[in-house]
């Protein structure tokens, strides 16, 4: 429905409503994973920068993690070079790292740095590698045949360690840090880093009063395709074990479970297809995705 259907007095009672949330989450810090069609509608982009810039002008503190495996997909098929994956992986070879460098910590990084500062945000890029704060190490994957065996599909990282004081101080001064997910190890060497990993480990570093996973689906659904939230880690491993939750939601909600687990208020999977997703979720009752609590 367009704002312009609204009345006055019904814009006023929606902004009413939305003030005990922004008292409640003032001054805290709220981890958003950015991805899937948020990231490549435009319309949906710029529902999100207006989003994270109100958050922030209301006096919370966001911090962006974003991903970028489309146009990772897309450059590498510009090039020439197919993507392979292994255990959903991307195989990230010397000449894969550098177009991936060049996406997440270029591209992709600073388009979103543009929209928000457009939008009246103070944001900055970074990559894990500035300042060194994300400690990686090469991931080996276990094979599929024989779990004992394991994989080297390449430059791609697990995550030691994260120093999070170069984002503290960009909350501190009024910026909206925007984060890259790729590491360096104590030599030197980069790592391609899976984006709801860096995101989940940095809401826990930071320990964080939100992790919002924005994705292409409504959220956590049951065997009648009915949303479910409010849900405890322990319903979240009982959903598991009866085969409620399976396929491509099994890894996000690992990543939501982990995240509370690891100091983080809440988990939320949201939907990025939704306008103004961010918004409907951290100032309304209602919400528009899975919130996930601790025990």
């Amino acid at each position: 429905m367009p704002l312009s259907a609204f009345t006055p007095a019904d814009k006023a009672n929606i902004l009413s409503e939305a003030l005990p949330y922004i008292q409640r989450f003032y001054d805290k810090t709220i981890v958003i994973k950015y991805g899937g069609n948020a990231m490549t509608e435009p319309h949906l982009m710029e529902s999100f920068a207006r989003d994270v810039v109100l958050l922030k002008l209301v006096g919370m503190n966001p911090v962006v993690v974003h991903g970028g495996g489309p146009q990772i997909a897309s450059l590498l098929k510009k090039i020439g070079k197919q993507s392979d994956f292994i255990q959903g992986m991307r195989v990230t070879d010397e000449e894969t790292l550098d177009v991936v460098e060049m996406v997440l910590g270029g591209l992709v990084n600073q388009d979103i740095v543009t929209l928000i500062n457009k939008h009246g945000g103070k944001a900055v890029g970074l990559t894990g590698k500035d300042g060194n704060f994300i400690h990686a190490r090469k991931m080996l994957v276990p094979s599929a045949d024989d779990a004992s065996k394991l994989l080297d599909i390449g430059q791609v990282g697990e995550i030691v360690d994260i120093d999070p004081e170069i984002i503290e101080l960009l909350d501190t001064r009024d910026f909206i840090p925007v984060v890259a997910p790729l590491g360096t190890d104590a030599e030197g060497n980069s790592y391609n880093i899976n984006a709801d990993v860096a995101a989940g480990k940095l809401a826990g570093k930071l320990r964080a009063e939100k992790m919002i996973f924005m994705t292409n689906t409504p959220g956590v659904l049951d065997k009648t395709g009915a949303l479910l939230t409010g849900l405890t880690a322990k319903e979240v491993d009982a959903y598991i074990a009866d085969g409620t939750i399976v396929g491509g939601m099994l890894p996000k909600v690992g990543y939501a479970v982990e995240a509370v687990k690891s100091g983080v208020k809440t988990a939320h999977i949201i939907d990025g297809r939704v306008e103004h997703a961010l918004l409907l979720e951290v100032l309304t009752k209602e919400g528009v995705g899975t919130l996930i609590k601790g025990f």
